[in-house]
């Protein structure tokens, strides 16, 4: 017999030595030790208050994991590759402790269904300081918004110039992102906050057990309602790592922005130096690296997701060991959307805004072309024949190499009869912003607006 594992009983044969290895999962899984510990003391004051252990054995049981979890904390608990996991790691240690009581505490439970509640507790924890994470990026970008309440710059598409915008109002879009990365995170928590404890293997237990007594200790506001499901559901985690993907997208479509920006073409932002590094054999480089990693890092946590979907495709009901390959994907991306939005923040915070090259490159590229069209249509001209005319326009500005606010009233009359002396002052960038005085437009009163509406939502 295989007396060294807890569930050797039925076995003649010893566990090769690389299978032990190539199974177990306690070198990533036991950073779930609180999970697993604040559980078990659960379990274990349910058994009690149930009558199916003596009051005595709990006492000795929870004094015993509170005890293990001091040791863990402190670096001096020795975990055992042959245990497999966390779970086996401290139930083994627990019965070297406490005796007898400490082989009590596994009645009326599985590793199966003891799994699926430390990722679900696990998971809450995480998505919580994710949350908090998120609030302090959006405090970094409104108070940038703040101070670049009149800085403007050139609005883009297809990163060719459109429309002036102001600075102030394209940082308000990424945080109208973030508010609804965060409104994913909050609406995955409902799902992930359900408490599976009590399912068993896959089919519940014949013991008189309290789901809803372990549940309220957890603070868990509901339990899961299908033994078999609640041992094979990862839908909540592949939920948390679909809103992590979209929330990392979120983080690189900004990075590659930043990265642009920092170039000596544009140099409309400066990164401090305190998140940027230099070159070996370039002197005068300063190497964007932290949102170049961002952008990188979220090729990773989309890998993640696609990893997971794929491990979960196929598996028939109920718990599979393919299924252990769920935590290194869901720890990793924790580490690296928390590790992400920490950096943002602090490097958003510092970040030095260039207001005269943006202003500048907003005089350029003919961005108020639109205005002109849009002034000969107050006129009365048809938008389509306003459209033309002001083509018209930009192909001889091309021809001459000149800009639209270079061109003379008499130049301005070539194109349409409609020009008078006002089109000037129709032209210039602040009026074009301001005259977006709409719900979510770019002009200052609006954009401010907004920046009061998101301070007085924090």
């Amino acid at each position: 017999m295989t007396r060294d594992k807890l569930w050797g009983g039925r076995f003649t044969q010893p566990t090769d030595k690389f299978v032990e290895q190539f199974t177990a999962s306690i070198e990533f899984d036991k950073r779930l030790y609180d999970q697993d510990i604040r559980g078990s003391i659960a379990h274990a004051r349910m058994l009690g208050k149930q009558g199916i252990i003596h009051q005595d054995d709990v006492d000795k049981i929870v004094r015993g994991l509170q005890s293990i979890l001091k040791q863990i904390e402190a670096g001096k608990f020795d975990f055992s590759i042959p245990l497999e996991d966390i779970h086996m790691n401290i139930e083994a240690r627990l019965s070297e402790k406490i005796g007898e009581a400490g082989k009590r505490l596994h009645t009326g439970r599985s590793r199966n269904d003891q799994v699926a509640l430390d990722i679900r507790l696990y998971l809450r924890d995480e998505i919580g300081e994710i949350i908090t994470l998120l609030g302090l990026l959006s405090d970094a970008l409104l108070s940038q918004a703040e101070a670049n309440i009149d800085t403007i710059m050139p609005g883009f598409t297809h990163l060719q110039t459109a429309q002036p915008i102001l600075f102030a109002h394209h940082l308000m879009a990424y945080i109208e992102m973030l508010k609804r990365d965060r409104a994913r995170m909050e609406d995955c928590l409902k799902r992930v906050n359900v408490m599976p404890l009590g399912a068993g293997a896959l089919a519940g237990t014949t013991f008189p057990i309290d789901r809803d007594y372990v549940a309220k200790q957890l603070r868990f506001p509901a339990i899961t309602r299908n033994s078999l499901d609640s041992v094979s559901d990862r839908d909540f985690a592949l939920e948390f790592l679909a809103a992590s993907s979209i929330l990392m997208m979120h983080l690189s479509r900004f990075s590659e922005e930043l990265i642009i920006w920092s170039t000596s073409e544009f140099q409309f932002v400066e990164l401090s130096d305190s998140f940027c590094t230099g070159s070996s054999i370039m002197p005068q480089k300063k190497n964007p690296d932290v949102p170049e990693l961002v952008r990188g890092k979220t090729g990773r946590v989309y890998g993640n997701l696609m990893a997971l979907l794929t491990v979960m495709k196929s598996l028939p009901l109920a718990y599979n060991k393919d299924m252990q390959e769920d935590k290194e994907a869901i720890f990793d991306t924790v580490d690296t959307v928390k590790g992400c939005l920490r950096i943002f923040a602090e490097m958003i915070a510092e970040m030095r805004v260039n207001e005269r090259k943006m202003r500048k490159a907003a005089e350029l590229g003919f961005s108020t072309a639109t205005d002109v069209a849009d002034y000969l249509v107050r006129k009365g001209l048809p938008f389509r024949d306003a459209h033309e005319a002001v083509g018209n326009a930009v192909q001889y500005c091309i021809e001459n190499e000149m800009d639209l606010s270079e061109l003379s009233l008499a130049e301005w009359q070539l194109f349409s009869p409609y020009f008078t002396r006002d089109i000037f002052d129709a032209i210039t960038v602040e009026a074009s912003v301001n005259a977006r005085n709409v719900a979510g437009g770019t002009a200052r009163d609006r954009v401010w607006s907004e920046i009061l509406r998101c301070r007085e939502r924090k």
